[in-house]
């Protein structure tokens, strides 16, 4: 392995240097040199340099502009900085143009030596690392998956199907990865099956193993801490647990996490049904009944099915006898978010702030509809990394600084997940059916897998329906649901895009997480 390692050494007293090259030469090292900055800039347009040794004292072109030209050919090769110096700020510098390491002369051959393998085993020793650990928790993670019967057992597989995830995202094995798609695939298989088992008894009289769902999210998790504080909620539509801690370090600048769960987003796994429920507390048949001026049914044409969520919450408070004043922002553009971070004064004059982010929604859509978003985000990693990336240029990371120099609480949730489908299912139905992927409402809804979860009574899972006989069915796994017009034209434009609305752990386990300021 060593034999295929170039390292280019700059030092204007290069010959002196000699018995440091000879020893590593002989250890199978590839070891070229220059006397001066300008010939190690040409060398590095020239040849594929694995590791750049500089010297940061050298006449004519000094190290520090030999590093910043050198950055400008190849930003990613590792520089090591050789010095006679120990200045604070020629270290600084340094270190602010992203040098891997920096040595204080005079050296020897040990160091360089040790220096070497530090730098380019460095990826091969975590790849060799979190492969093995991976596989030393394969068996157990596969036992877990056929084994789970609550949804707490659910819970936990899920952070460890995530965490291996983030994990092997930093591995060119592409072995490794297949096999964690695997163990997804089971998982979402066998947690569809427990979803048809026992999501329609979640909502008996009796039940006493029912998770924290939608209607119960605010209630139990943001309502009691208004009794001590100002809270602020922001939900980002359509954030999965993955994208969360994809943004958590960014976040944690200015808050530290005191409390993370998860909860089950109700079925359908879209914002109509999901957020609707979550702001009034209510399960959509319930908010159809008891405010029906501000239910939309699916085959009523509006701009928006989400129209009425300040009211919807408002009257969840005084349903609740709750009497903390409410400020409520929907924020669908950076316009409208920079909007919010210039008057956030006022917003905190309430006890409890909302606002609503519809930024990951909307890059799902996009990247369904518009190719450049959709090579972009052509992989869950590119998924998060989009995520991550909006976040630290937002008005939203500039809002979060501010509450934290407030001293205000904050929680960070979402109403649903979504995943990224493959398996096309053929279905049937009526002009009246819902044009949903991930799941359809309408009359005679005809299908051809078995995987389906079909719902003929709505009102067992507290759904609203169009007619005496509508029903719901539900994707699960990877499946996504395509009429059969034009159907090979739909199957391949939905194939491999984000979807919800149906039943899998990336949908339906919602993350909820509980901040406050760092030093508070």
């Amino acid at each position: 392995m060593d034999k295929h390692i170039t390292i280019l050494w700059v030092d204007d007293e290069i010959d002196l240097l000699r018995p440091h090259i000879l020893f590593l030469q002989n250890r199978g090292y590839r070891v070229i040199t220059a006397t001066n900055g300008y010939d190690g800039v040409e060398m590095m347009k020239n040849e594929s340099i694995d590791l750049v040794f500089l010297d940061e004292n050298m006449a004519g072109l000094t190290g520090l502009e030999t590093l910043s030209e050198m950055k400008t050919v190849n930003a990613v090769t590792p520089v090591v900085m050789i010095t006679k110096s120990e200045e604070e700020n020629i270290m600084d510098q340094a270190i602010g143009s992203k040098i891997a390491n920096y040595l204080i002369k005079p050296v020897n051959p040990h160091q360089i030596l040790s220096t070497i393998k530090k730098i380019t085993d460095s990826s091969r020793l975590v790849t060799e690392q979190i492969t093995s650990l991976y596989q030393s928790k394969f068996a157990r993670l596969g036992w877990d998956i056929n084994m789970a019967g609550t949804f707490e057992d659910w819970m936990l597989i899920y952070r460890q199907l995530v965490y291996w995830d983030l994990e092997l995202e930093k591995l060119d094995d592409k072995g490794m990865h297949e096999i964690l798609q695997t163990q997804k695939i089971d998982a979402n298989n066998n947690f569809a099956r427990f979803i048809r088992n026992h999501y329609e008894s979640w909502f008996g009289k009796l039940s006493d193993r029912r998770p924290l769902m939608s209607p119960g999210v605010l209630r139990q998790e943001v309502f009691p801490m208004l009794k001590n504080h100002k809270v602020v909620l922001i939900l980002i539509d359509n954030l999965r647990l993955d994208q969360w801690y994809s943004i958590a370090p960014v976040i944690g600048q200015y808050y530290k996490v005191d409390r993370e769960t998860l909860y089950c987003a109700i079925l359908p796994t879209v914002t109509q049904y999901a957020r609707n429920a979550m702001f009034s507390g209510l399960m959509p048949l319930s908010i159809s009944q008891i405010h029906p001026d501000l239910w939309l049914d699916e085959n009523e044409e509006d701009d928006s099915h989400n129209l009425h969520e300040q009211e919807l919450l408002r009257k969840q408070l005084q349903r609740l006898g709750l009497q903390y004043s409410l400020a409520y922002e929907k924020i669908t553009n950076e316009k409208q978010g920079k909007r919010v971070a210039e008057s956030l004064h006022d917003y905190l004059n309430s006890d409890l702030s909302v606002f609503v982010y519809n930024f990951v929604d909307a890059l799902s859509h996009a990247r369904t509809n518009v190719d450049v978003v959709r090579d972009l985000a052509a992989s869950e990693s590119g998924y998060r990394s989009i995520t991550r990336a909006w976040l630290e240029h937002s008005s939203l990371l500039d809002i979060v600084r501010q509450l934290a120099e407030e001293n205000v609480r904050l929680v960070i949730t979402t109403d649903h997940g979504s995943i990224n489908v493959s398996n096309p299912v053929r279905v049937l139905g009526d002009r009246e059916s819902s044009s949903n992927l991930r799941y359809k409402q309408g009359r005679l809804l005809n299908y051809d897998s078995k995987n389906i979860f079909e719902v003929r009574d709505p009102s067992s899972i507290h759904l609203p329906k169009l007619s005496v006989s509508t029903s719901y069915i539900f994707s699960t796994g990877y499946d996504y649901m395509i009429y059969p017009k034009n159907y090979n034209y739909y199957v391949n434009y939905y194939r491999n895009t984000f979807q919800h609305g149906g039943i899998s752990l990336e949908e339906m386990m919602a993350p909820i997480a509980v901040l406050s300021p760092i030093g508070s």
